[in-house]
């Protein structure tokens, strides 16, 4: 999206017909150029091309292969921008009432990226209706950079979507369909003057059944076969390999890309058994979390490989795609020195390739001075004062098992809150939030600047909630919200008033299409030094007679959706903020708050990608929601909500987080979930 989200700004001022299709094409390539020359200027051999997106790589993959569902009135040919753009927002802000819907989001693998979720019909047949990636070959060749083009591999492409006209129907069946678009893309980048190209299939790093991972083989082998001159590297990531190992090292490629922050322990076992004629290469890298890399074991790791396979056969890189992670630390002004040199954005991370690649290659000269600073910033995030807070380390040793568990069973508590609350059957309410319309980010925004005092924001908040307030009852619903005008962010919000955490004023990484988020960053101990919600719940009761909920998100939430420590497990850091919910819950509860809603979102996002680790994690996940959740008393009704992912996996542990209420968004899956 760029270093300042120009790309973002460029693609809704095209939608709202104040920029036009050239200037946006011209921003997108512009960012693609800066890259492409940052990389080539650091001395990088394969930079890749194909990478980057107008919205989702997903949907471009789409695009090419020419899997446009009908509804979108696609006749053949180039896929324009207006179809392309209907796929991913509908034709209507109302959707399926008043136009054609847009195509389903799910969550991309266990991260906050979401992708379109690709449609199939049975029999459907497949033709390259976009040549973007031959296209921005040529345009990186005509600056004089040879790039490796990227594609999403044919498996992990079917994998991830939906049989439109069969639910119970598998899109692999398709893969003999679907290949010979994917050959004809080969093809013309041969022509282009590809050598390399990149076939991303992170479904390596999931479970697969031996139908799956025969149709991979059998897929790479068709690409393989097909571009004959060209060397391509299969790239998986967010995981190791374990029982896909056999698979990923028959397959007939030049080249292993392997995720060695989330996979460390397989890396000797792959040395072992590659072919002589695949090179592997090393995601050292972090990919997908803030924190600079520890540079002395990563060079020892790639100095290890370089020693038993010849530096010829050995590539360095980030463990994954760099969307993942914000642009450009350089933006930061605001964060201090000691935060800063703890941190690494995706320019950064770049840097430390380079650096790492320049360390072990002799023919290069050694970065002794950003070595040594490299050092210094780890012996000073190891040994700071800040990262430990006296007194949360005594309060999670302090956790009894009756903290996780509310005073009665459902049915018993149900009675208390019928007695207190007072509903009517099949009562109505919303989610939460309210739209931030452009006033409210306006006022925000100055603020901020100081340019509007305290008491005429804290007023326009008011009449913000006041307006809500009013609306919701004209409309007779039965459980308000105050609509949320206060806050910037569903994280980022508490993440402001939490100690432990930073944020950042330029840390924004893209969620889906041009929804750009700003996750905060948990550097050391959680602590909630006083109540963060209290006061606008308070405030907003006061107005009318009809219950209104209390906002918070949950501990797994706030964990997922922000840049997390890596110095101790993430089940640690969850609880210390379920701790913090758990305190703002008894106060909310202590100022008369009958309705506490708890939104877990990401519940599902956090699920290990192998079955195997689902215990571990949801054991740990289900408890922090109930430390949260469980201090209050029978009559105070707590609500969860989850949105945008496929829960009927999970559905036993959402049971067991023990909610009042729980609500599901069903409206982008068709229903399904209700169904």
């Amino acid at each position: 999206m760029g270093r300042n989200r120009e790309l973002k700004r460029a693609v809704e001022g095209f939608w709202a017909g104040t920029v036009d299709e050239t200037a946006m094409l011209e921003t997108a390539a512009a960012i693609r150029k800066d890259n492409w020359l940052l990389q080539r200027r650091l001395g990088l051999n394969h930079i890749p091309s194909n990478d980057s997106s107008l919205y989702d790589q997903v949907l471009d993959m789409t695009a090419m292969v020419g899997a446009i569902p009908r509804r979108y009135g696609h006749e053949g040919g180039i896929v324009s921008l207006d179809t392309y753009f209907a796929m991913a927002r509908g034709t209507t802000a109302d959707g399926e009432q008043d136009g054609v819907p847009p195509m389903e989001m799910k969550k991309w693998f266990d991260t906050n990226y979401h992708y379109l979720v690709p449609e199939f019909e049975r029999n459907q047949t497949f033709t390259m209706f976009s040549t973007k990636p031959i296209d921005e070959f040529l345009e990186a060749k005509a600056l004089g950079i040879h790039t490796r083009p990227v594609l999403l591999g044919p498996t992990t492409y079917l994998m991830l979507g939906k049989m439109a006209d069969d639910p119970d129907g598998d899109p692999l069946a398709l893969l003999e369909n679907l290949l010979p678009a994917y050959e004809d893309i080969l093809k013309r980048l041969m022509e282009a003057g590809a050598d390399w190209v990149q076939i991303d299939e992170p479904v390596l790093s999931i479970d697969l059944d031996d139908k799956q991972r025969a149709a991979l083989g059998r897929g790479i082998a068709r690409l393989a076969a097909a571009g004959s001159k060209l060397r391509l590297i299969v790239a998986t990531y967010f995981g190791d390999l374990r029982d896909n190992m056999k698979v990923a090292l028959a397959l007939p490629v030049s080249g292993l890309h392997l995720d060695l922050v989330r996979g460390p322990g397989e890396l000797d076992s792959v040395i072992a058994k590659l072919p002589e004629e695949m090179s592997l290469s090393l995601g050292v890298v972090d990919g997908r979390n803030v924190w600079r890399t520890d540079l002395a074991p990563a060079i020892r790791v790639v100095s290890h490989t370089v020693n038993a396979l010849g530096s010829e056969r050995v590539m360095v890189g980030p463990s994954c795609s760099l969307l993942h992670t914000p642009a450009d630390l350089d933006n930061e002004r605001d964060l201090d020195n000691e935060m800063k040199s703890w941190l690494a954005f995706a320019k950064q991370k770049v840097e430390e390739v380079a650096t790492i690649v320049a360390a072990v290659d002799p023919a290069r000269e050694t970065p002794t001075q950003a070595l040594a600073a490299n050092a210094k910033a780890m012996k000073s995030r190891l040994s700071s004062a800040r990262i430990h807070r006296a007194g949360v380390a005594e309060r999670l040793a302090a956790i009894t098992p009756e903290m996780l568990h509310r005073a009665s069973p459902f049915p018993e508590r149900r009675k208390a809150q019928a007695k207190v609350i007072r509903l009517p059957a099949f009562p109505t309410t919303t989610i939460g939030s309210f739209p931030q319309t452009a006033e409210i980010r306006k006022m925000r925004a100055g603020h901020a600047r100081g340019e509007v005092s305290d008491r005429r924001y804290q007023q326009f908040l008011k009449n913000e909630i006041a307006s809500a307030i009013k609306f919701q009852e004209k409309l007779g619903l039965d459980v308000l919200v105050h609509g949320e005008p206060e806050r910037n962010d569903m994280v980022e919000y508490f993440a402001e008033r939490l100690e432990g955490y930073v944020s950042t004023a330029n840390g924004w990484v893209q969620s889906y299409g041009t929804r750009m988020v700003k996750p905060p960053i948990i550097f050391g101990d959680i602590h909630r030094p006083k109540p963060i919600t209290v006061t606008w719940t308070k405030y907003a009761q006061s107005l009318t007679k009809r219950p209104v909920k209390g906002m918070l998100t949950g501990p797994v939430t706030m964990l997922q959706w922000s840049f997390v420590r890596d110095d101790q497990p993430r089940s640690e850091t969850c609880r210390q903020l379920a701790l913090a919910v758990r305190d703002e819950v008894s106060d909310l509860e202590k100022a008369g708050t009958r309705i506490i809603q708890i939104d877990e979102p990401a519940m599902r996002e956090g699920l290990p990608l192998r079955q195997e680790d689902w215990p571990d994690y949801l054991a740990w996940a289900v408890e922090c929601f109930r430390l949260a959740s469980s201090g209050v008393a029978d009559a105070t009704q707590v609500h969860t909500h989850m949105c945008y992912a496929a829960y009927d996996e999970i559905i036993e542990a959402i049971s067991d987080l023990d909610a009042d209420v729980i609500s599901m968004e069903s409206s982008r899956s068709g229903m399904d979930k209700l169904r």
